[in-house]
């Protein structure tokens, strides 16, 4: 772990450390966007952040950090360890009995006691177990063999081996890093956040907290059923009672253990939307701890902007980065049809393109192949308000979302979207079910890749300006309703008030 960021000799306490993995400062989007915008917000607090990224690879910053910001710093999942010097300690035939039972219980869902008892062991001087000789020692070698034969004996060992060095690489490298020192910690998601939040409660006593946008568990899911990188092992035929476990199963217990451990450490539970607390409950949190605060934003901010004139070339438009989960082909294809039935059509592609090098240019080579070069435009990073009064329709073909902040932004400038049936679109677009009185829809949802579906419903509303203009304010008005960032921001000044009191007084009463 290193300091980034006006470096320190000794990082002050910060009142909120803030853990985040795979996003701010380094990625643009709707997540990052949203950290940047709570910290900012709160500019009475001082934050820490610790950004889990993967290795120690070149990285851009894409945010300014604000001047609340006391310390930043990474933390890498798969650090270079060989170089660690290695620690002298007593590794017993029980330690490494007791290493291999508390991995094996936290995979079978062993929660939080199970968790606490690793963290112990890992971190006990009188063991010595290093970075480094949980990566690379003998007691490594024999601890990955012991898992394999109590998990998964019946698959390849190879493959195992390789899952193994990913997953428990970085649950590793989360017990081993430095915590920064803090009041409260919240974290943006479950996964190896969610983790260093847990061990951060635990070894402090401070309280932790945490606010999931997506269900971490259900996006890993997916890439993980995806992957042609995961390789299956294990043939079970047509057989419903095998009850033995493959490569991908390992991963996706792995992930719903890890989301277990975070929600049985946190003491509120936050998501975006009804929706989502269903599927958190699923996983093990306790209902007494969940709270919903939906995303905000500056409605004020939108409010000038004039809706894109009926005269003018009909333009939708895919607001986000150019990557797989955001399904860029089904909306590509989607313009393949519109610009058979709207010869003047144009699409525009407005995020950055850099993240995924090799999906864009997939991206490219569809564009190509379908002969809509003059139809459809990449722009890359934009200032979204310089492009809102050209687009008559925004469109969202996403595979998983939250709450999407650029449909909040579309509302707010009073333009229809189509979205797919994702996280909370369908709230957004055709009100909770406790909206009093009903105010209509404010767009149109569609299935998930179904780019004949997303192009019928553009078109309805390319083609009819009174519909598209009701839709707009409609949505328009829910947004201002339901969605303004000063009511999203009055709701974590407050949870942040309720940890934060006893940490202070605690603090008061030692003097520090």
């Amino acid at each position: 772990m290193r300091f980034l960021s006006r470096p320190l000799p000794e990082p002050p306490e910060a009142d909120v450390c803030l853990v985040v993995e795979g996003c701010y400062p380094y990625v643009r989007g709707g997540v990052s966007t949203w950290i940047d915008w709570l910290i900012r917000g709160n500019p009475n607090l001082t934050f820490s952040i610790v950004a889990i990224v993967a290795g120690a690879g070149p990285r851009e910053i894409r945010f300014k950090l604000p001047e609340n910001v006391v310390a930043f710093c990474d933390l890498h999942l798969h650090a270079d360890f060989r170089a660690e010097p290695w620690q002298e300690g007593v590794r017993t035939a029980e330690t490494e009995e007791a290493l291999a039972e508390q991995l094996i219980s936290l995979v079978r869902g062993g929660g939080l006691e199970a968790f606490d008892r690793l963290v112990r062991l890992v971190n006990d001087p009188d063991h010595g177990l290093s970075h480094a000789s949980l990566m690379a020692s003998p007691l490594s070698w024999r601890v990955t063999c012991q898992m394999y034969e109590r998990l998964m004996p019946h698959a390849s060992f190879l493959h195992f081996f390789w899952a193994w060095r990913a997953l428990f690489g970085g649950l590793f490298a989360v017990l081993k890093a430095p915590l920064p020192r803090a009041r409260v910690y919240h974290t943006i998601s479950t996964g190896y956040a969610g983790l260093l939040a847990a061990r951060a409660a635990l070894e402090t006593g401070r309280p932790a907290i945490i606010t999931e946008h997506g269900i971490y568990t259900n996006e890993r899911r997916v890439e993980i059923l995806m992957a042609e990188w995961i390789c299956d092992t294990v043939d079970k035929g047509i057989s419903l009672s095998d009850d033995r476990v493959d490569l991908r199963d390992i991963w996706m217990q792995i992930f719903d253990a890890h989301a277990l451990i975070c929600y049985q450490a946190c003491r509120r539970i936050i998501t975006l939307y009804e929706d989502n607390q269903r599927l958190q409950m699923a996983l093990g949190a306790s209902p007494s701890r969940l709270a919903i605060i939906a995303n905000g934003i500056d409605v004020a901010g939108f409010a000038a902007l004039l809706p894109a004139a009926a005269e003018s070339r009909p333009t939708m438009a895919l607001i986000g980065r150019v990557v797989p989960i955001k399904d860029v082909k089904s909306y590509i294809e989607a313009a393949g049809i519109l610009r058979r039935r709207l010869p003047g059509l144009r699409a525009l592609v407005l995020g950055p393109t850099d993240e995924d090098q090799v999906y864009f240019e997939e991206c490219l080579d569809l564009v190509r192949e379908l002969e809509l070069g003059d139809t459809v435009e990449f722009t890359g990073a934009v200032k979204l308000v310089e492009f809102l009064s050209q687009i008559h329709v925004v469109v969202l073909t996403s595979l998983s979302e939250a709450q999407p902040l650029v449909i909040l932004e579309a509302g707010a400038a009073g333009i229809p979207c189509v979205a797919t049936d994702v996280g909370s679109c369908r709230e957004i677009l055709e009100g909770r079910s406790s909206e009093e009185p009903r105010l209509g829809p404010g767009g149109a949802v569609t299935p998930l890749v179904s780019p004949t579906d997303t192009a019928g419903a553009v078109e309805r509303l390319l083609r009819d300006e009174t519909l598209r203009r009701q839709q707009g304010e409609t949505l328009r008005t829910r947004v201002r309703r339901y969605y303004a960032s000063e009511d999203a921001l009055a709701a974590y000044r407050e949870t942040y008030a309720h940890y934060l009191a006893p940490a202070r007084a605690e603090d008061a009463r030692s003097g520090s």
